[in-house]
This record gives C-alpha cells, sequence and structure tokens, in this order.
C-alpha cells in the first residue's frame, strides 16, 4: 500500500441501486494509496448496489447526508447507477453536501449517471464533463458542455462509464495530491 494519500478522506454519496464497481474500483483505488473513505447515503444501515441491471452487494453506510461533516473531506465522488442516481439527484441534503463541497473549491468526481445530481444541484452550468453517451441532451440542457472524452474541469473530475475507472482513478490521485 502507498501511503501518498495518508490523512486524506474522501465521501462517495450514495443511496441503493449505485452501480457497484463505480464505487468499488476508485474505493479501491483510493484506500491502496492510503486515502480513509466513508459512504454516505440517506439514511443509516445498508445501501445496495447493482451490477447494470441485477442486485448485487451491500455496503455499509458510515454517515448519512444529513449528520455527515463536510468539512472532514478531501473531496466527494458521485457513483453512477441509474437508480441510485435518479433518487439522490432528489434528495435535498445530498443537494446541499455538493454545493458546499463545490463552494470550497474542493475535488468533485462523478462516474456516467452521477452527474444528475450536479444537474440538479445547478452545479452542471458552464462545466465541461463527460457521462455516459446517453446523458449529454441533460448536459448541455443544464448549460454544461459534454464530451466523449476523460475530463477534468477545475475541481471537477468526470468519467463516462466502468470502463474508464483505472483512468478516473488516476486523476483522482493526482488530484489529492497536488
Amino acid at each position: 500500500m502507498s501511503a501518498q494519500l495518508n490523512g486524506k478522506r474522501v465521501a462517495f454519496l450514495v443511496t441503493d441501486g449505485f452501480e457497484q464497481v463505480e464505487l468499488t474500483g476508485p474505493r479501491e483505488a483510493l484506500e491502496k494509496h492510503g486515502a480513509v473513505v466513508d459512504i454516505l447515503a440517506d439514511e443509516e444501515g445498508m445501501v445496495r448496489g447493482w451490477n447494470h441491471d441485477k442486485s448485487a452487494d451491500e455496503t455499509a453506510v458510515d454517515a448519512t447526508f444529513e449528520s455527515a461533516h463536510l468539512d472532514l473531506y478531501d473531496a466527494l465522488v458521485l457513483p453512477g447507477g441509474v437508480q441510485n442516481s435518479d433518487t439522490i439527484r432528489l434528495i435535498p441534503g445530498a443537494q446541499i453536501l455538493v454545493q458546499s463541497h463545490n463552494s470550497a473549491g474542493k475535488p468533485l468526481a462523478v462516474i456516467c449517471h452521477g452527474g444528475w445530481l450536479l444537474v440538479s444541484s445547478g452545479l452542471a452550468k458552464g462545466k465541461r464533463m463527460t457521462r455516459y453517451k446517453t446523458l449529454q441532451d441533460d448536459s448541455r440542457n443544464a448549460g454544461g458542455t459534454w464530451v466523449d472524452e476523460e475530463v477534468v474541469d477545475g475541481n471537477l473530475i468526470s468519467s463516462r462509464q466502468p470502463d474508464d475507472i483505472p483512468a478516473f482513478s488516476e486523476q483522482w490521485i493526482k488530484a489529492l495530491t497536488g
């Protein structure tokens, strides 16, 4: 294990239906480099991931959106998953967390459908980001620019799909060490 990210703390914001690999892949990369990772959700207990359209593993929740102390976190990650992303975008506590985090200029990463929370929080406007190809209209309609490539725009790191996770994780590590 590398100690490159020792002292760094990252929160993943999820609800039931998150895309499993979009949480586990980046989490493993962050932990491998010494970061502490917390799972934040709308309720205490467990959240269930999905492998595209099939139920997957449960993950323990460390804190709720309402109880989380944002100042503890150096970065936030928004995994995708259609069900997760469609649900989380309407939760005021999740919107407040990403808006506050963005205002602080801290790294914020989104994968695939995870960008819906940014759209619903008013944070996609003026941003250059990538997401799954079926979501390009959502980005444009929210005032952002959609591109089909791995993207970093200021404090925002975005990814199209699970195949991008290695490059996405590499960008995360750069953002947290820079």
